[in-house]
């Protein structure tokens, strides 16, 4: 029942993690306003906004132009329900644990999915990564380790990336990269985050070639 519970909430900020992916990237308001179907235009009820099973039941079509929806949407409150029951299963004893990880997997999500599409990384969700890694941190680690370790790597790593943006003057490497580091050496502290770097950059040469 628990793990239903978390997944069930996984699928409701994942119709949530949508409208942050596709309107941040583009300075809208994530409060207000109402969702649109992206082809046609038209306002969505609330009967074609139900996590998953609307977009199963319209065939993955919008219902007024029919045009054929993007595979995003159910794959993110897919990920995110499958996300959160993981958070649940293996950090639910600790409040302080679970919210910490829940806003760690919740960013990188966004920011994977917004940069993916859009090709940036949106400022708000890195504090909002930055805030979980310090909710972990604080509540698994001594403080001399979290500066000795995990804060040091942090500014390691966005200082690299930073003189990286400096020296191609922007291109091939974005500003953005340097803060998304700061956040992944919060998170991974060392050796992983060179490990994850090295990674990325073998990963980013594929794509590119």
């Amino acid at each position: 029942m628990g793990l239903f519970i978390w997944s069930l909430s996984g699928l409701v900020f994942g119709s949530f993690f949508n409208v942050l992916i596709d309107r941040l990237p583009r300075g809208q308001n994530v409060i207000w306003g109402h969702s649109r179907c992206d082809w046609c235009r038209r306002q969505l009820h609330w009967y074609e906004l139900v996590p998953l099973l609307s977009f199963f039941i319209q065939g993955g079509r919008c219902r007024h132009c029919r045009h054929k929806l993007s595979w995003q949407y159910p794959l993110v409150e897919a990920v995110t329900a499958l996300g959160f029951a993981a958070v649940g299963y293996f950090y639910g004893y600790s409040p302080w644990l679970s919210i910490g990880y829940l806003l760690i997997f919740s960013s990188l999500l966004v920011i994977f999915f917004a940069d993916f599409k859009y090709q940036i990384i949106p400022d708000v969700m890195v504090e909002v990564g930055i805030l979980g890694a310090l909710l972990r941190l604080f509540s698994a680690f001594k403080f001399s380790v979290i500066v000795s370790n995990f804060v040091v790597t942090a500014l390691a790593g966005s200082g690299f990336f930073l003189l990286l943006w400096l020296v191609t003057r922007g291109r091939g490497i974005g500003l953005g990269d340097a803060k998304l580091a700061f956040l992944l050496g919060l998170i991974l502290g060392y050796p992983l985050f060179l490990i994850a770097g090295y990674a990325a950059f073998l990963t980013g040469a594929v794509v590119g070639v």
